[in-house]
């Protein structure tokens, strides 16, 4: 029953996908260097294609095994109280970004949703949120040039 679901799941994104790469056909592409507005979509559409695609293919061959799928606990990534940690952990990140800024937010965030999906070890979750906070921030503020709020550490 679950593998059938997921089956249609994953064509109707792939039929979603060729409609928004059809669809983006419509608009100037442009080129990679200097995209038109369809380039974005076009490439959004083939991506969902590809993605879908391989995710039917898995469902289709698990399907043929007869793999049984196992209970959903709080651990695992079907578990209703982890998607709700996690909405409620960008919810909080959200209503909170303006007040502590982008750095501060974005560490605190990548911590949260670290543990909320399940790296338990502090020392290993809080090297990956440094490593992405200090690495979002020199990619968007700095190098792109994009203007985030600065909050209280004013960084």
């Amino acid at each position: 029953m679950m593998n059938r679901d997921e089956m249609v799941v994953g064509i109707v994104i792939f039929i979603f996908g060729g409609i928004s790469a059809l669809l983006s056909l419509r608009m100037p592409i442009g080129t990679f260097r200097l995209g038109g507005p369809g380039l974005f979509p076009l490439c959004l559409g083939i991506i969902l294609m590809i993605l879908s695609g391989a995710f039917i293919l898995k469902i289709f061959f698990q399907g043929q095994k007869g793999q049984v799928k196992k209970e959903a606990s709080i651990e695992s990534s079907e578990s209703p109280i982890q998607l709700i940690l996690f909405l409620g952990a960008m919810a909080l990140a959200t209503l909170f970004f303006n007040q502590l800024g982008y750095p501060l937010t974005s560490f605190l965030l990548m911590v949260a949703l670290l543990r909320i999906l399940g790296i338990k070890r502090w020392g290993l979750n809080i090297l990956i949120s440094v490593v992405t906070a200090v690495g979002s921030y020199f990619l968007f503020v700095k190098w792109l040039d994009i203007p985030m709020p600065k909050g209280w550490i004013g960084i």
